[in-house]
């Protein structure tokens, strides 16, 4: 009776998760060639795939709770996805290269997703592109909301001016990573103080930084820069993304399962620099901390204990090691100091014998870990093609030595068949004819004739 109930109950719940799954899937529209002409009264969000993509499997479950999530919410933005290998000439036509790509087409626009691929991420990037560019901030009620909102945001104040179209141009390309408002000058919060207008000013970590075009250059490179916290949890998306900004980024290489002082002293010295230095430091580094050493061994082709601390410069693939120990804030802030100024020996970079070395690590690194996930796959892949390398050299070079001793064979018989005529045609030719005038015979080497007697 329980072996039943425990049946019955397994199928009810598969029943409940299928049912769950076709319910999601009914609003994720499947696209076909029609879509390229349908598609501009609509903003569509889209998932260009590829059946065979692992990745692309991956993103299915999330894209059909996205597609619940946006319809639930009322969302304007529909939801779609593409075989991208079917459709190949419109999947081109938005620039799709890999899969899966997700793009938000808006009009004649479309924006690339680079962010994580998660429910909640996917979600607030379609509601920050589909809405308007640059938001206005009204009222100090709709700032403060904001601002307890959003993370990092940026806020145009003042009318008019070619600060302004630089602006608007910076958003239309970084929209797909941040927000973007204006506002008029008395709803700035009365802390902000501004020494000329219009400004356009970045709010994050609980405090605002004014633009400076002479000391920060160009608005949009300013702007990627300073689209990210002082302070994060790096990855090696996190890494990719920063490698644009051009700043140097300190890590704290620590496990955080691992509870002992020496761990959560180095990531507390980060923190602290990050926080109390972010004036000195903000516009040149980049602070963090990342749970274990995989992924930087991997990065640097070397191998880093756990803890210490690593400056990259994602830029051109350089990074700084520690040259004494960190003990505390101020011994931080001098080797950062000493990695400005040059004095701190750099590493790696992105010569052409580092390329190659990468060739070779990359590499030997694909072998290890197929050998280590699955021994007899790497057996078989590896192998298979050396055991018939093997056997062709083998049948080259056996062929070639047999080929050898048979045309040596054939040259000994034919030497010894064609000896006695030779020997015979000798004699006939030594022997006087009748009526011949007598000749004095020539005498023959010796060793010639001692080969006769033989």
């Amino acid at each position: 009776m329980a072996a039943r109930r425990r049946g019955a109950a397994l199928r009810l719940c598969a029943t409940v998760f299928l049912l769950d799954v076709a319910f999601c899937k009914g609003y994720v529209e499947d696209l076909d060639e029609s879509f390229k002409e349908n598609r501009k009264d609509d903003i569509w969000l889209v998932d260009f795939y590829a059946p065979w993509c692992g990745h692309c499997k991956k993103l299915e479950p999330v894209w059909n709770e996205v597609g619940l999530e946006m319809k639930s919410i009322g969302s304007p933005v529909k939801v779609g996805k593409m075989d991208a290998t079917s459709y190949s000439s419109i999947a081109s036509e938005f620039g799709v290269r890999g899969y899966p790509t997700i793009k938000l087409l808006k009009g004649d626009l479309a924006y690339n997703y680079r962010g994580p691929r998660t429910k909640d991420d996917i979600i607030e990037f379609a509601h920050r592109v589909s809405g308007a560019l640059i938001r206005p901030l009204p009222s100090q009620q709709m700032f403060e909301h904001v601002q307890k909102r959003h993370r990092v945001f940026f806020v145009y104040i003042g009318g008019e001016s070619p600060l302004k179209e630089k602006y608007i141009d910076a958003a239309s390309e970084l929209i797909v990573y941040t927000y973007f408002f204006s506002a008029s000058e008395e709803v700035v919060p009365e802390y902000v103080t501004l020494k000329e207008m219009p400004a356009v000013l970045v709010f994050k970590d609980e405090t605002y930084f004014v633009y400076d075009e002479y000391e920060d250059g160009d608005l949009s490179s300013w702007i990627n820069r300073e689209r990210f916290q002082n302070y994060l949890t790096m990855d090696g998306f996190l890494l990719y993304e920063l490698g644009d900004t051009g700043k140097l980024v300190a890590i704290a290489v620590i496990d955080e399962k691992n509870t002992s002082v020496e761990h959560t002293r180095l990531k507390s010295i980060i923190q602290e620099v990050a926080r109390d230095y972010r004036d000195q430091f903000h516009r040149d580094f980049q602070f963090g901390h990342m749970d274990g050493n995989d992924y930087i061994n991997t990065l640097l082709m070397d191998e880093l204990k756990v803890p210490t601390v690593v400056v990259l410069n994602t830029s051109n693939q350089q990074y700084f090691l520690l040259d004494r120990q960190i003990k505390n804030t101020e011994d931080m802030v001098q080797f950062i100091n000493n990695v400005l100024d040059g004095t701190v020996d750099a590493q790696g970079g992105d010569s052409i014998l580092q390329r190659l070395r990468r060739i070779v690590f990359d590499a030997k690194s694909t072998i290890v870990s197929i050998f280590k996930s699955s021994p007899l796959m790497g057996c078989f892949l590896f192998g298979l093609p050396l055991g018939v390398i093997s056997i062709m050299c083998y049948g080259i070079y056996t062929a070639d030595t047999d080929g050898g001793y048979i045309e040596e064979r054939y040259e000994v018989s034919r030497s010894e068949t064609e000896s006695p005529e030779l020997v015979e045609e000798s004699k006939g030719k030594q022997e006087p004819r009748s009526g011949d005038s007598l000749v004095p015979a020539v005498q023959e080497p010796k060793d010639v004739l001692e080969k006769k007697k033989d």
